[in-house]
């Protein structure tokens, strides 16, 4: 029967965690407590605000649904953006999947989609799986185009410290074709070009050379092109996000600031144009133009 089908999820059904924060204050009475939320009418004085450590926002979400005949896998994409995703079986046992897994699928800004069918494939046999979700911003169907790319920091206390292919971290697919921009921590930090804005962090605030473990904790803000490319703007300074998902923003709108968060060894704004190759994040060159006109990258 397919009752008999059981379930056995190591997948990422839950989110992770974003980091918060929580608010400790003292009322007329003396009482200590602590809330997750400012508490209105308090004095910003009086209220002390505490940072619980996070994880990375997901990308997507599974969700399996139980039906009469089995399970559905669906997935959301809780982006402004679009989504790619790939469903795997990481364990099975008697269970026949439709369409067949391993399959991708790309889920367009803020929707949720049905992946596949479960069931059992001999009724008269007990079953179960595991599920695997990976997901990767952006859609492959993008077609860069040609176009410059404005200055993304304010003032004149600049310089370039990084640039296309530096040894220090610009040694991925992801950041090969990245320029990071030495600047004083609040330097404010400028849209390079139109869009909407996809995904932002903007909670975390330590930075360390631990690539394993701050890699993932760099404050950012991912801004989705009319073309399909992305461009990330990261090592934001903590609340340095001036801008809300699914806000458009044109070249040039001071979106945030910049800070020392993540994987980072000082001040300084990663700027990266992105592009999904098919469940993998490449980055691409870009020119940059400036007030006195192209901007020389090193590396490029």
């Amino acid at each position: 029967m397919y009752r008999t089908l059981a379930v056995t999820l190591c997948l990422l059904a839950a989110a992770p965690l974003a980091a918060q924060k929580v608010y400790r204050w003292v009322d007329e009475r003396g009482v200590v407590h602590y809330t997750d939320r400012a508490p209105p009418g308090r004095e910003a004085g009086r209220v002390e605000v505490r940072r619980l450590p996070g994880e990375p926002g997901t990308l997507a979400r599974l969700r399996i649904e139980r039906t009469d005949a089995g399970y559905i896998a669906l997935a959301r994409n809780p982006l402004a953006g679009p989504v790619e995703v790939r469903l795997e079986f990481s364990d099975r046992q008697n269970v026949a999947s439709e369409p067949a897994l391993p399959l991708t699928r790309v889920l367009p800004a803020a929707a949720e989609s049905r992946l596949a069918t479960l069931q059992l494939a001999d009724p008269g046999r007990p079953g179960g799986f595991s599920l695997k979700l990976a997901a990767v911003p952006g859609d492959p169907s993008a077609q860069p185009q040609d176009v410059d790319y404005l200055l993304p920091v304010g003032g004149m206390s600049w310089r370039i410290d990084q640039g296309f292919g530096g040894a220090f971290s610009h040694d991925d697919d992801q950041n090969r074709h990245a320029v990071d921009f030495a600047v004083p921590e609040g330097t404010p930090v400028l849209a390079a070009r139109e869009g909407v804005v996809m995904q932002v962090e903007s909670d975390f605030h330590k930075a360390g050379m631990d690539r394993e473990k701050f890699a993932s904790r760099a404050n950012h803000i991912r801004i989705l092109h009319p073309d399909g490319t992305m461009a990330v703007y990261a090592h934001l300074a903590p609340d340095g996000v001036l801008v809300r998902e699914g806000q458009r923003v044109r070249a040039g709108q001071h979106i945030g600031h910049s800070g020392n968060t993540g994987f980072s060894s000082g001040p300084h704004l990663h700027f990266v144009v992105q592009v999904n190759r098919g469940m993998k994040l490449e980055s691409i060159p870009f020119r940059l133009a400036g007030p006195q006109g192209t901007i020389a990258i090193p590396g490029q």
